[in-house]
């Protein structure tokens, strides 16, 4: 999906922004219905969804899919492409099939249950790569890349304390929930909703209507629309005919049981996710890992409140977290105010806000005296405890890079990015000396214990109009680090169409 979406005369538009590969150059010439010869059948393209058969379970959900997979994919450049480019990069879906084990007979399940291709399952490998903690630079977010409109409009709630774009059993909802939608809009062509999950069914079908007033053929094949959207379909239906084919091609998927591993458990009301964690017997990082979607140490106070649990523990977390009372399993701290204290300053340190402050202590204005006492809400763990975070990944997990520019040294930059210049001499294999030259790239390892895991690479476009202020403003970072991370001059000016290099906390933008 795409950077922003419009309602426009009953259409529902999305521009995609997904982590979608591109071959540039491998799309000039169109392909057209005369040009496609499908690979072991020639069918349509298009399907109905109740003509897709699915097979016995298999044990493995790679192969449920190769079993169940319905699309025929056609012997054309611009998938073949696509196939190329994933047999020559056998390591890069060895690595996603070990992060989609969590998640994938989940997300089969529920497209088996609606009878849906099964090579949407396929989706967030092109989105995301199975990152449900993925950002792209037009503010898409999750395993599914939703848009904030197209989240609001597919029921997904979004706050302070909460992202249901990260949740990934909500967010695989409201993306079938799309997908059905954009399957009917589209005159139920799965080829077109597929490219209208990229670009927004406006788009696809009013391309339909200029080449029928052109007296052109209709088959998505043959459709002008954004070159990002013609090689979106494209990729999808090579990777599916990599994966259908994976052993011919060499390509080594990590076996996923055919069996649920999470389940989704309603605790009923707010509770400190440390609570959570102890009763599951596992770390708040583990706990975390499994449910992204939270923003912060607790569910949201009016929620939701449903949490990923490890199936085979669930439904005994579900029974000892119903034998905490409502009013213990938030933990409350009596906090003396200080001079200079303000509901936003104390908010901030118990990592909470100041309408939940004002409401608990039912205050009619943000107005408090210093020396009286508010209660507070605040991890069960300590008073000032940081916000729970994914589990923290070994140091160099983040690689950051810095050009070093005139009148640098090791010193300055080890202390303006909190390290130390053994460090970056030993990163880097630096002579003993730390010499160091204007122009010289720096590789430097994000070692935050705090945000190391939220942190995501986002490669921004400089759109006229734009500036350092209002792109470092919108992605929630200082002028400063844009500065470092890219290497600018002294004059700091941009251009329409440069291309820079942010590193985003994932929680911190979208709250």
């Amino acid at each position: 999906m795409r950077v922003s979406c419009y309602l426009l005369a009953g259409s529902l538009f999305l521009l995609g922004g997904c982590q979608s590969l591109d071959l540039s150059g491998k799309n000039d010439a169109r392909d057209t219905e005369e040009d496609i010869q499908l690979q072991g059948s020639t069918a349509k393209v298009e399907i109905q969804p109740e003509e897709i058969r699915f097979p016995v379970a298999a044990s493995d959900v790679w192969q449920r899919l190769r079993d169940g997979m319905a699309l025929p994919v056609p012997d054309i450049k611009r998938v073949n492409d696509y196939r190329n480019w994933y047999r020559k990069h056998p390591k890069h879906l060895e690595q996603v099939s070990a992060r989609a084990e969590p998640y994938l007979h989940f997300i089969v399940e529920e497209l088996d249950k609606r009878g849906l291709p099964l090579e949407l399952a396929l989706l967030p490998i092109v989105e995301s790569a199975f990152d449900p903690m993925a950002y792209s630079h037009g503010a898409a977010s999750g395993l599914w890349q939703f848009t904030t409109p197209m989240a609001r409009y597919f029921g997904l709630k979004m706050n302070w304390w909460y992202d249901g774009r990260r949740d990934v059993p909500a967010a695989t909802l409201a993306a079938l929930d799309m997908m059905e939608y954009l399957y009917r809009k589209t005159g139920n062509n799965w080829l077109y909703a597929i490219a209208a999950y990229n670009t927004g069914e406006g788009r696809v079908l009013s391309a339909v209507q200029r080449n029928k007033k052109k007296g052109l053929a209709t088959d998505f094949w043959s459709l002008s629309l954004p070159t990002e959207t013609e090689r979106y379909v494209p990729q999808l239906l090579a990777l599916a005919d990599v994966i259908r084919h994976s052993d011919d091609y060499g390509i080594s998927l990590a076996p996923i049981a055919n069996e649920a591993t999470i389940k989704v458990v309603d605790v009923g009301s707010q509770i400190d996710l440390a609570l959570v964690a102890e009763a599951a017997d596992m770390s708040l990082g583990e706990l975390q890992a499994l449910n992204p979607g939270f923003n912060r140490w607790a569910t949201p106070p009016k929620g939701p409140h449903k949490l990923v649990l490890p199936v085979d523990r669930a439904d005994e977390v579900a029974g000892a977290l119903a034998a905490i009372p409502a009013d213990e399993r938030i933990s409350w701290l009596r906090y003396k105010i200080k001079p200079g204290d303000s509901l936003s300053t104390i908010a901030d340190r118990f990592h909470t806000t100041a309408a939940v402050i004002k409401s608990l202590n039912q205050l009619e204005s943000n107005q408090i005296r210093a020396g009286k006492h508010l209660m507070v809400p605040a991890s069960a763990r300590a008073e000032t405890q940081p916000l729970p975070q994914l589990a923290s990944k070994p140091k160099g997990k983040v690689r950051l890079e810095y050009k070093v520019r005139n009148g640098d040294s090791l010193w300055l930059i080890a202390k303006q990015h909190k390290t130390s210049v053994k460090q970056l001499i030993k990163w880097n294999r630096l002579d003993a000396k730390g010499t160091v030259r204007p122009g010289q790239t720096l590789v430097l390892w994000q070692q935050s214990n705090t945000a190391a895991d939220r942190l995501r690479t986002v490669n921004y476009k400089v759109r006229s109009g734009d500036s350092l202020a209002r792109i470092a403003k919108k992605f929630k970072v200082k002028v400063a680090d844009l500065i470092s991370w890219n290497g600018l001059g002294e004059d700091k000016y941009l251009k329409p169409g440069q291309m820079l290099k942010l590193y985003v906390d994932v929680i911190e933008v979208s709250s």
